[in-house]
């Protein structure tokens, strides 16, 4: 049997096309150097001795798809033993073969197109990875979008441009899929650079369209059981195609079981195949607690919540639910460690594997904020008492709502008191009323209680948090250093949402700082506080994604002067900076983070 016909094979006695693992693609490496005679392309005899014809019947009779790789420059990515190999806009012929190289693989029956981006920008002399081209890419996936669409025909269109020119902007429009990002290595460490780069890629998720993570390493043998479920989970949250990148099974090869088992784990690929088709987005970063939250919604009213461990040693984390924006779960189901949990309320807590990930899947869910009586509640004589109430911050200015089964037909009082503020607080309740609002007093975490003493039955009760106030950089900041303030304004665009500039060169490179007088609400004024950043980074770790680059930059934050607090923020960029000179220094994102002073 030729060599290529071993893994498809394994696809079908493994289980795994059962599963939806149905691509088959031969990837860079297939061609020869030089196009035929009329200038199509044709495979590789000594690896292919049967040709792609035979090939792609065989893949159909498996019941499996056939995809092939080509690139938009002159040449492949990859250069073989037996040379160069030509890429649609091979040089010595006509160029711009998109419309023949379609013709050639619809003939062949294929079924997908991964398209790379080598070699590809004439005005600097066709170099090998360009990511500094001199026009956007796009264009060359228009050409090829065009031909592929020309028949009317379907075939799926995988682009790869590696993110150059941020194509979630124009991807969806020609094609199905698109790279996100460089290359994976096989190495831990790209995982944070690739989630890094996912982040401003989430929302364009949807039917038909989906960001790239690049090709998953399970069974490699380069990580740790506990690595791999994360690499995959995260993968699949996100809904990345995903391709298995490993050896299955030929003579000398076979996937280990422990890899096998994370590749047909059927409750992860549901969560990639939902038909809600909405990726998973970043919640909140611990930078130095070393983990972080992402989640999402799943169809039937269902959420999944991702929590990852990126320290290297096993340890016993909290997933705070308001992180995900919900206050209950009727069920969680433990993912990788196999358990279910019933009636869990505000806060949920595992084991979780160094590298690992914590990854759940929550139904029968309530909104962040709401307590009903019959769960969180427990009642002695006229006295209801919540626990496990939740507070992003330390305040005096949270909002309660209390809501009454009933209503009486005179006024009432009732008192209202906090694990914060053991003070009673008298409250009236007019005649007639169903509900009634107060402030009150909590401290940051998951584990406050509220007391209420009251002649009428309550149902339920919801928290607000309190305002917060925005401080703008111009008008509430003292600069130092090297900082400065920006416009970002130019023409019509303005950018820097939401207040139309930002404070510059803010790095560990000079000596800048910002530095602002806030008012503080709360009991003794030093308590813990949520801060939530808009920040800029459109860092783009391209060349040094090989290395050390994670598509990451660190703030640093001290509180009243107490202990610095390090937040390394993903990237906010939603354009690239070479065909939309300074929007990608304009767009912004949010994170919080919870800090003592």
């Amino acid at each position: 049997m030729e060599l290529q016909r071993h893994h498809p094979w394994a696809l079908v006695d493994l289980g795994l096309a059962n599963l939806g693992y149905q691509y088959v693609t031969t990837d860079c490496g297939w061609t020869v150097p030089d196009r035929l005679a009329n200038g199509s392309l044709t495979w590789n005899a000594e690896l292919f001795p049967s040709g792609f014809f035979a090939l792609g019947d065989f893949l159909h009779g498996l019941g499996l798809l056939f995809g092939v790789y080509e690139d938009a420059g002159v040449e492949t990515c990859s250069t073989t033993a037996a040379g160069v190999q030509a890429g649609s806009l091979y040089a010595d012929l006509l160029p711009d073969h998109e419309a023949q190289d379609v013709a050639t693989f619809k003939s062949w029956g294929i079924d997908a197109l991964k398209y790379d981006n080598c070699y590809s920008d004439a005005a600097t002399d066709y170099p090998d990875t360009d990511y500094t081209p001199s026009v956007s890419p796009r264009y060359h996936y228009e050409n090829m979008s065009n031909a592929l669409a020309a028949d009317g025909e379907t075939i799926l269109f995988q682009i790869c441009d590696w993110g150059v020119d941020f194509p979630a902007l124009w991807a969806p429009e020609l094609g199905n899929t698109w790279r996100i990002a460089n290359d994976i290595i096989p190495d831990w460490r790209t995982i944070f650079r690739i989630l890094n780069q996912a982040v401003p890629n989430a929302p364009f998720a949807g039917s038909g369209q989906w960001p790239d993570l690049d090709m998953l390493e399970v069974g490699n043998d380069v990580f740790t059981t506990p690595e791999e479920q994360t690499h995959f989970s995260m993968w699949a949250i996100l809904k990345s195609p995903l391709t298995i990148g490993a050896a299955l099974k030929d003579e000398d090869t076979s996937i280990a079981q422990s890899s096998l088992d994370i590749l047909m784990n059927e409750d992860v690929i549901g969560f990639n195949q939902d038909s809600l088709g909405e990726s998973a987005v970043l919640r909140r970063r611990w930078t130095e607690d070393g983990f972080e939250v992402w989640s999402g919604n799943l169809e039937g009213e269902k959420t999944v919540v991702a929590l990852i461990n990126w320290d290297g040693e096993t340890r016993d984390l909290a997933l705070d639910l308001p992180v995900a924006g919900l206050q209950s779960a009727g069920s969680v189901k433990n993912i990788w460690a196999d358990t279910t949990a019933e009636n869990v309320k505000t806060s949920y807590s595992a084991s979780v594997e160094g590298h690992g990930v914590m990854l759940l899947e929550l139904g029968d869910t309530t909104e962040a904020g709401t307590y009903s009586t019959s769960l969180f509640g427990s009642s002695t004589g006229s006295k209801t008492t919540f626990s496990s109430v939740y507070a992003n911050t330390t305040s005096s200015n949270y909002a309660i709502e209390i809501n009454f089964t009933g209503s009486s037909s005179k006024a009432a009082t009732i008192e209202l008191s906090t694990s914060t503020n053991t003070t009673s607080k008298t409250i009236s309740v007019p005649a007639s009323s169903k509900t009634v609002s107060s402030t009150l007093s909590l401290t940051a975490g998951s584990t406050n209680t509220i007391t209420i003493d009251s002649s009428l039955t309550i149902d339920s009760i919801r928290i607000t948090s309190p305002t917060g106030t925005y401080y703008t950089g111009k008008d509430s900041f003292t600069l130092a250093g090297d900082a400065i303030i920006e416009q970002c304004t130019n023409g019509t665009v303005t950018g820097c949402a939401p207040v139309g500039y930002k404070i510059g060169y803010i790095n560990a490179a000079n000596t800048a700082t910002a530095t602002i007088q806030a008012t503080v609400s709360s009991a003794s004024g030093t308590e813990a506080k949520y801060l939530e950043i808009d920040y800029i980074n459109n860092e783009l770790a391209l060349t040094t994604s090989w290395d050390w680059g994670s598509n990451s930059r660190n703030i640093t934050i001290a509180l009243n002067g107490g202990d610095p607090v390090r937040l390394a923020v993903p990237l906010s960029g939603r354009h690239s900076e070479l065909y939309s000179p300074g929007l990608g220094w304009w767009d912004t994102a949010t994170l919080g983070i919870l800090i003592d002073g």
